[in-house]
């Protein structure tokens, strides 16, 4: 496939260039191990070439017309719909992703290119009033300069682009390093489309590297002023801390264990789909994705029964097949952590209402129920298809259980009465909640962040503005003030 074979390189100051390092990460499809690419890592010399060249190429953007910046989107925009089918085949090839998963990945990465267009123009700047006669107070939103950023494996295009592009719109440079497992597709592919669009040499630059070789140098390096990192609450702990002791800003979207709650007046066939979904997809490797299915006891019979139904008519299998609902895992080392949670479970006294087999890094679905309470997999965030099925006893219960987890991402409450839903979501401890809907749901213009352990800070729309600007405040006194000495 010609992504792999053009696109395994380092993406620095506007060149293609080998990675200098003495090691190779070599990136694998997922489903049949075929080898995709190597790719030499970048070394700690070269990460500092990449910020050195953002860091000159910003000064000159930063003063570049907003109205002409946001042409780049524009062009980006449309370098995607004109191959969309190449990189589609590349997100199944390189993530193991079905075909609803690369068009879903896709349709929330154009949406975001489209809202970036819109955030050129937004940075907009305040005029005060002061005390002081004579005196104007001036707030001037302006770019931060260089951001660093950390992508993650499961969905690599659309959250690269999720923090590059409005970094880039409000007028800074941006450092990416992808995920190793996700090189391409969240790293080097992103680099072209922005080549592509026209976007001006050393804005945009690719390290494809690892922290075995370059340590913490991404994050210490004076250069970035605001680091941006997706991925596992452990690794977001200590970004936030390197960051923090070098006065940077870091914005965080880390893991999740949402809970769905099914009230007793619920429409049990539509919380049924929207559990499954909300669990299930892309296997469940999604940060959002509903762990945890809590049920009032007065329908939880009828909703097992068809919970369960549900999810064992699902296709797993070859991601290239139309037809499969659930691909691979992205490694066999996460299909193996996974399968001894859930074997630990069981040991446990966990219930199997279904499961099947686990092989290589295809991992049949497994629905678990009668766990106790201070069961370890309630409260971790499983990242592949095990739902866990949990009774509650009214509202108070429900929102007690979908609280009692480090983590506070996503959620949904489903129920007759819309009003009770939102009084019920207003009670969980989470940055976001759905109601009568599924745990999954990221919009350009909507605030994206959780609470707890699930992360820092917020993107998308005005939040995206304050995370990548910085304000300043010039005064300007009109006639003469009056000093006391």
């Amino acid at each position: 496939m010609s992504y792999f074979s053009e696109l395994s390189q380092q993406y620095i100051a506007g060149q293609w260039c080998p990675g200098s390092g003495s090691w190779d990460i070599v990136d694998l499809n997922p489903y049949n191990g075929e080898k995709l690419a190597s790719i030499t890592v970048a070394t700690v010399d070269q990460v500092d070439q990449a910020y050195r060249a953002a860091e000159a190429a910003q000064r000159e953007w930063a003063g570049v017309n907003p109205y002409e910046r946001r042409l780049v989107f524009e062009r980006a925009l449309r370098v995607i719909e004109e191959h969309e089918r190449e990189i589609t085949d590349a997100i199944i090839a390189e993530l193991g992703g079905t075909h609803l998963k690369a068009g879903f990945e896709l349709g929330l990465t154009k949406d975001l290119l489209r809202e970036a267009m819109q955030l050129s123009l937004r940075a907009e700047g305040r005029v005060l009033p002061s005390p002081v006669d004579g005196k104007e107070n001036r707030l001037y939103r302006l770019p931060v300069g260089v951001v660093g950023v950390i992508s993650p494996f499961n969905f690599p295009l659309f959250l690269s682009v999720k923090a590059v592009a409005p970094a880039l719109a409000l007028g800074n440079a941006v450092v990416l390093k992808p995920h190793q497992d996700a090189p391409i597709v969240g790293g080097t592919l992103v680099a072209r489309i922005f080549e592509r669009a026209g976007l001006p040499a050393g804005l945009l630059n690719v390290v494809v590297t690892d922290i075995a070789e370059i340590g913490d140098a991404l994050l210490e390096h004076p250069v970035p002023k605001v680091i941006a990192f997706t991925g596992s609450d452990r690794v977001g702990r200590h970004v936030a801390t390197v960051a923090a002791s070098h006065f940077k800003r870091s914005i965080l979207e880390l893991g999740g264990n949402s809970a769905l709650i099914v009230l007793d007046d619920a429409d049990l066939d539509y919380a049924v789909d929207a559990a499954v979904f909300s669990r299930f997809a892309h296997q469940g490797q999604v940060c959002m994705a509903a762990n945890r299915v809590l049920v009032d006891r007065a329908v939880l019979a009828e909703f097992t029964g068809k919970f369960v139904a549900k999810v064992a008519s699902l296709t797993v299998g070859d991601p290239k097949d139309p037809a499969t609902q659930l691909g691979p895992l992205i490694n066999s080392v996460q299909a193996d952590a996974l399968t001894a949670q859930v074997d630990q479970a069981v040991a446990d006294g966990a219930t199997v209402l279904l499961r099947g087999s686990t092989v290589g890094t295809l991992m049949e679905p497994v629905v678990l129920t009668d766990l106790a309470p201070d069961a370890p997999i309630l409260r971790r965030e499983l990242f592949g298809p095990v739902a866990l099925l949990v009774p509650f006893d009214g509202e108070d219960e429900a929102v007690a259980l979908a609280n009692d987890t480090p983590f506070g991402l996503s959620g949904a409450v489903h129920t007759g009465d819309t009003e009770r839903g939102v009084r019920v979501a207003k009670r969980i401890e989470t940055g976001m909640i759905h109601v009568n809907d599924g745990t999954i749901h990221d919009e350009a213009i909507v605030p994206f962040g959780g609470e707890k352990n699930s992360g820092l800070g917020r993107l998308n729309g005005e939040s995206t503005v304050d995370a990548f600007t910085t304000l300043k405040w010039i005064s300007i006194q009109h006639g003469r003030s009056r000093f006391p000495f």
